[in-house]
């Protein structure tokens, strides 16, 4: 817990010289009120009045509990860039506490956005979030803030920060552009990306490599089933997967090393059947099975990270809208997400939240377990 408060000291305080409350400990705060459920300032508000006598023993609250305003005021002016390295910092010390070192494998980049964190007028444009997680331990990596809705520019910027020595970065068709593998190789790592018309010249070269290798019965194809049942959503589906190198005449990839082809086939019980074919570009060589394993653990970022954000956070749902409101509460719960899904105990994030809110002991074990 140290460690953390040291983090968040480090945090730049925006606000006038006469403010009452100490930044960091209103930071924590909010963080310990989000790893309990709330989803609101005036929720934050509530839970330092309630536990002001615990948390006083814990960081300065000499001026009693923050009220909602408090709250609001202060995440509306801080700059998000700074709680996004105070994140960046306390997931490098929580992979030191776990013991888990540098991050080793696969990491998925992709945006989400905060749909009900637009200002009047801006329903078109919700706040942006460029989210980045290590797939292996689903613990989130970095996270950026784009205020002006440009992803793939979000995404360089994010790229340009991490040590990507040895790891496999995937995403989607966004990214599968020459400047995002340039960013990606240039700090040390792979790419496996999607690839659709988007880049148009690209794509096409791929359709027509598979075809002429389909024609001359020289692919290798790797085959997956399975059998309709709760686990598969009541369905069949077959995965087929290949890869070959690219032609000599290819459009110009940094790195580019193979196309991919992943073929899905699904029949429902009920319904009607499906066929997909999807195309990917890829920096290192690796057999088929390797290449459709990476891109079945790229919905690590959607089913690890999104959906937990916007189901059990419900940051869908979230009405803070004003200035960078929205982004920084995003980074708090994610900070909150790695904290809860780091505890060893089984349960399930839902139900160590509630745990948390019911129990002090098991709140303050949430963070001393991490030595």
């Amino acid at each position: 817990m140290e460690q953390l408060l040291t983090i968040l000291r480090d945090v730049c305080d925006p606000r006038d010289l006469n403010a009452r409350h100490d930044c960091a400990a209103m930071i924590f705060v909010a963080l310990m009120a989000n790893l309990c459920g709330a989803k609101s300032c005036v929720d934050m508000a509530d839970f330092a009045a309630v536990n002001l006598a615990d948390l006083a023993e814990i960081v300065d609250l000499s001026h009693g509990a923050p009220s909602h305003d408090s709250f609001s005021r202060l995440f509306r002016l801080l700059d998000p860039a700074e709680l996004e390295k105070s994140l960046s910092a306390f997931v490098r010390a929580l992979r030191e506490g776990l013991g888990l070192g540098p991050v080793p494998g696969h990491v998925a980049i992709d945006g989400k956005r905060l749909r009900r964190g637009y200002e009047r007028g801006k329903a078109h444009m919700p706040p942006l979030m460029l989210n980045v997680i290590d797939t292996q331990t689903r613990l989130s990596l970095a996270t950026h803030a784009a205020p002006d809705g440009n992803e793939f520019a979000a995404a360089l910027r994010v790229l340009g920060s991490l040590d990507l020595k040895g790891c496999i970065v995937s995403g989607d068709a966004l990214y599968g552009q020459p400047r995002a593998a340039k960013a990606i190789q240039a700090r040390g790592g792979h790419y496996v990306l999607k690839l659709k018309a988007n880049n148009r010249l690209l794509y096409k070269c791929a359709v027509r490599t598979f075809a002429e290798a389909d024609k001359a019965g020289t692919l290798t194809v790797f085959e997956q089933s399975t059998i309709p049942g709760r686990a598969d959503h009541d369905r069949f589906e077959c995965r087929r997967g290949s890869v070959v190198a690219p032609p000599a005449d290819a459009p110009a990839m940094p790195g580019l090393a193979l196309f991919g082809r992943i073929e899905r086939e699904r029949r429902p019980r009920s319904g009607k059947p499906s066929q997909h074919t999807q195309y990917v570009i890829l920096s290192k060589r690796m057999t088929a099975k390797q290449m459709m394993q990476i891109a079945r653990d790229h919905w690590q970022i959607e089913n690890g990270l999104h959906w937990p954000l916007d189901v059990v956070f419900d940051e869908d749902d979230a009405r803070t809208r004003k200035d960078h409101g929205p982004h920084n509460l995003s980074i708090i719960r994610q900070i909150a997400l790695s904290i809860l899904r780091a505890h060893p105990d089984k349960r399930s994030i839902s139900r160590k939240m509630k745990l948390a809110a019911w129990n002090k002991e098991f709140l303050l074990e949430l963070f001393t377990h991490m030595r």
